[in-house]
């Protein structure tokens, strides 16, 4: 068998063993999905109001606000379920059945591919779910073309695929699952920090760069501009930038802490 096959054929193995366990042990993933559907819910139907005649200084339209908060949701979404991968993977490296992997005649990394592949899957469905609440709830992209619609799954898959990464590297060096959770918490701060919910000219000037110069403020206005069909800008190449800087940090990060003794 040729080591292509090989990687390919165990990758597989662990990636159904990773969406296998997804499924018999859902409270997980469900509790950090429930994150962003409240926060959308909260936003909406009780800050919708304010904050929409605050952005566009005219009468309050929940509706408007709505259009604007979808596309951070949806990418807060992604960071919040990829903080269930941490806590897998650390879950795997102190409960020993890793060491029990390294004994056995497979392909290593494909250990890692399993995790990845699992929850880049896992947030694309977590993705769909809170799209569907926001559809049911008003939210429209009329403006939005087939190809800006494929462009934006595109955008919010390799934007996954790069949390996936980081947040693979964090389980790794965690000594536990409850480090693991506590370490991949910034994925989930760090949309608050955008502009998902506010613009950030609207933020206090000193506060601006940290809003601006962060992965998920340029992926959001990527975002927004593709759904709602408002400008981009630079925002598309600062967010394509983005993904390929942390997906490979958090590649090399990972395989790195991977290759060195179990604990």
């Amino acid at each position: 068998m040729s080591t292509l096959t090989l990687a390919v054929r165990d990758s597989s193995t662990m990636l159904r063993r990773n969406l296998l366990h997804a499924r018999r042990y859902p409270s997980l993933t469900l509790n950090l999905l429930l994150t962003p559907i409240m926060l959308l819910l909260l936003f909406v139907y009780i800050f919708g109001d304010t904050f929409s005649a605050g952005i566009t200084g005219g009468a309050p339209d929940r509706t408007a606000y709505l259009a604007y908060l979808v596309p951070g949701l949806l990418l807060m979404t992604v960071g919040s379920t990829v903080v269930g991968t941490a806590v897998s993977v650390a879950m795997d490296m102190t409960e020993g059945i890793i060491a029990r992997f390294r004994t056995m005649p497979i392909h290593r990394p494909s250990v890692l591919v399993g995790h990845v592949a699992g929850s880049v899957l896992q947030s694309v469905a977590s993705v769909v779910l809170v799209g569907a609440v926001a559809v049911a709830i008003g939210f429209r992209s009329v403006d939005a073309t087939a190809l800006e619609w494929l462009a934006a799954f595109g955008l919010l898959a390799i934007f996954s695929l790069a949390l996936t990464w980081i947040a693979v590297g964090m389980g790794l060096v965690s000594p536990n699952a409850e480090a693991a959770s506590n370490n991949a918490l910034p994925l989930i701060l760090l949309p608050l920090l955008s502009s998902a919910f506010v613009p950030v000219d609207s933020m206090p000037g000193w506060f601006q760069p940290i809003a601006e110069y962060q992965p998920f403020t340029p992926a959001i206005e990527t975002l927004r501009g593709l759904l709602l069909g408002t400008g981009i800008g630079v925002n598309g190449w600062l967010a394509v930038g983005w993904c390929l800087v942390l997906t490979v940090l958090g590649y090399f990060w990972s395989a790195s802490v991977f290759r060195r003794d179990p604990r």
